[in-house]
């Protein structure tokens, strides 16, 4: 069977859209899709998986303790486990879709 990552794209202004593409005991792929949301104040995720993170459109940016990332279409970055870190913006105009790898230490 083949599907396509662009199907069935929801733009939903009140919230994120996160679907399981694949899981298994050790890795986990997830489409999220983003239109305008970003993580509540004061929130910050510290997950104990490390996650790989590809921008495949809109915009974002990452914001960690020590630093903002600005991710466009094409960039992807590493994050390791329980590196702090917070969804700080996405593209308010078109909808932001992350391909996101969880993979358990």
């Amino acid at each position: 069977m083949v599907k396509n990552i662009f199907d069935d794209i929801k733009v939903d202004k009140k919230e994120e859209i996160f679907e399981v593409l694949f899981q298994n005991q050790v890795v986990k792929i997830e489409k999220i899709i983003s239109n305008g949301q970003t993580s509540k104040p004061n929130f910050w995720y510290n997950q104990e998986e490390i996650e790989f993170v590809i921008l495949l459109s809109g915009e974002a940016q990452i914001e960690f303790e020590d630093e903002i990332i600005d991710l466009k279409k094409g960039d992807y970055t590493l994050i390791s486990a329980h590196r702090k870190h917070r969804v700080a913006f996405t593209d308010t105009k078109n909808p932001t879709i992350w391909l996101a790898v969880f993979i358990k230490n």
